[in-house]
């Protein structure tokens, strides 16, 4: 049976049923004799390609490239060493842009700024965008909104940017975290067009949910790690979400558009995946 965690409880709540539940699924793993799989895999970082046909896109960006990457968790279990292969990893793709969604630090403030001294070596022609996630938020959203504006990453909380070519626009935009910001969809789309095509950036897949607004085409999202756990027949036991496995990983089509969820990078405790394995997505954007 899957558990889900439910939008009335508290971010902190949330947490702390997960990392329970999450607990007891890796106990389950290392009993059956996956031990040395479920600790190496968290460290199996590479890169996982996707074709999204994206509703209403402007065909001057047909075929635009966008390296997403999420859920860092920088800190006691993902070393600044495998940040710097994400970046790696990220840069020989040759992305048009970076997005970023959100968690860049695991426990503690400590690991913003070093996390996001690594992150500035990303580079994209049309720029590398970010939103802030719950850990970060836990962290200090303060510090983590200085990192990112030094490292260059422009922050798109409830706000948006405007991208140019051959006299077509695409709008990357971007809302709080669900769990511990504020979500100003119409803010992040002002200056949209009804005709429009936005990409909106958001660390909680469960927020395209509460998105009514057709002018937004594509979500793109972390957060739940895809269960970091995904068992055989069962599949991933538990996930940070209220809307079961919908959510858990991969192009997900609902609502008259698209949301990405990426599996991510890092992990929180217990640092184990099992048939999950991290990633740094790119992702190749086509006309529906």
């Amino acid at each position: 049976m899957k558990t889900t965690l439910t939008e009335g409880v508290s971010g902190h709540l949330k947490r702390r049923r997960f990392l329970r539940i999450l607990g007891s699924t890796a106990a389950t793993v290392l009993a059956t004799g996956g031990v040395a799989e479920a600790l190496l895999e968290p460290h199996r970082l590479r890169v996982f390609r996707y074709r999204l046909d994206v509703p209403a896109l402007p065909a001057a960006f047909d075929g635009l490239r966008i390296a997403q990457l999420t859920d860092v968790h920088h800190g006691p279990y993902i070393g600044l060493d495998e940040v710097e292969q994400a970046v790696a990893l990220a840069n020989a793709e040759r992305p048009d842009l970076i997005a970023l969604t959100g968690d860049y630090c695991y426990r503690s403030w400590r690991f913003i700024e070093p996390c996001h001294q690594v992150l500035a070596g990303l580079q994209a022609p049309l720029g590398c965008f970010g939103v802030l996630g719950n850990h970060d938020h836990w962290a200090s959203a303060t510090r983590s909104r200085r990192a990112m504006a030094a490292a260059g990453i422009a922050e798109l909380t409830n706000t948006n940017c405007c991208l140019k070519c051959k006299g077509d626009r695409l709008w990357i935009c971007g809302v709080g975290d669900l769990w511990a910001d504020e979500q100003l969809l119409p803010q992040a789309l002002a200056g949209v067009p009804e005709d429009g095509c936005a990409v909106l950036l958001s660390h909680n897949p469960d927020y395209n949910e509460h998105v009514t607004d057709p002018r937004v085409r594509l979500v793109l999202a972390g957060h739940t790690h895809g269960g970091q756990v995904n068992l055989p027949l069962i599949g991933a036991p538990i996930l940070p979400s209220s809307y079961g496995s919908k959510y858990r990983a991969g192009i997900i089509r609902t609502g008259g558009r698209l949301v990405f969820v990426s599996r991510g990078i890092g992990v929180i405790s217990p640092p184990i995946r099992f048939r999950c394995p991290p990633e740094v997505s790119l992702l190749t954007l086509h006309c529906a």
